[in-house]
């Protein structure tokens, strides 16, 4: 007979007696489960990383879907859903929940996520414009065009980024 440790039942619910290899796999699943949510409960600034990881994927995911194959590599510029956008957007709600709207905190990293969007419509993407004019008039040097994003990349990472740092907050 196993006996079931108070560390691994959840709070509230009955502990008592249970036999066999299924309970011992649904146990260690448990406990692997309680170990990630431990690290993301204390940790709360990996969450952005993850969105960053999970953005980078789902841009690949996008660029299959639209040319029917990977033609660029992880953390290229440009494309959708912006990654920089998702990242400190997470970082934003992260630096809120942990501290509040009201800390000089919160204030530093709003002003870096406006910075982050703005130069990603504005400053990279007019870059990749004149890199693409500059393509054209010479030849001896190719210049990378897809630098900024798009209004509609930049919610979208946005939206992304917020969801998923949401999901993460909640599960842990």
């Amino acid at each position: 007979m196993l006996q079931v440790s108070q560390s691994f039942v959840p709070e509230g619910e009955v502990h008592g007696q249970c036999t066999g290899l299924l309970f011992r796999n649904v146990q260690c699943a448990y406990s692997e489960y309680t170990g990630c949510v431990h690290i993301l409960r204390e940790y709360l600034f990996l969450i952005p990383v993850v969105v960053l990881f999970l953005t980078e994927a789902a841009k690949l995911g996008v660029e299959w879907w639209r040319t029917g194959g990977w033609q660029h590599r992880i953390f290229h510029p440009g494309g959708m859903p912006s990654s920089h956008s998702a990242f400190v957007t997470s970082l934003l709600i992260i630096v809120w929940r942990r501290i509040g709207s009201t800390s000089p905190e919160f204030a530093i990293s709003f002003v870096f996520a406006c910075v982050v969007w703005y130069d990603a419509m504005s400053a990279r993407r007019a870059l990749g414009e004149q890199a693409r004019v500059l393509n054209q008039l010479q030849k001896w040097q190719h210049f990378t065009e897809q630098l900024g994003h798009s209004f509609a990349e930049v919610l979208v990472g946005v939206l992304f980024g917020a969801g998923i740092t949401l999901l993460g907050i909640w599960v842990s």
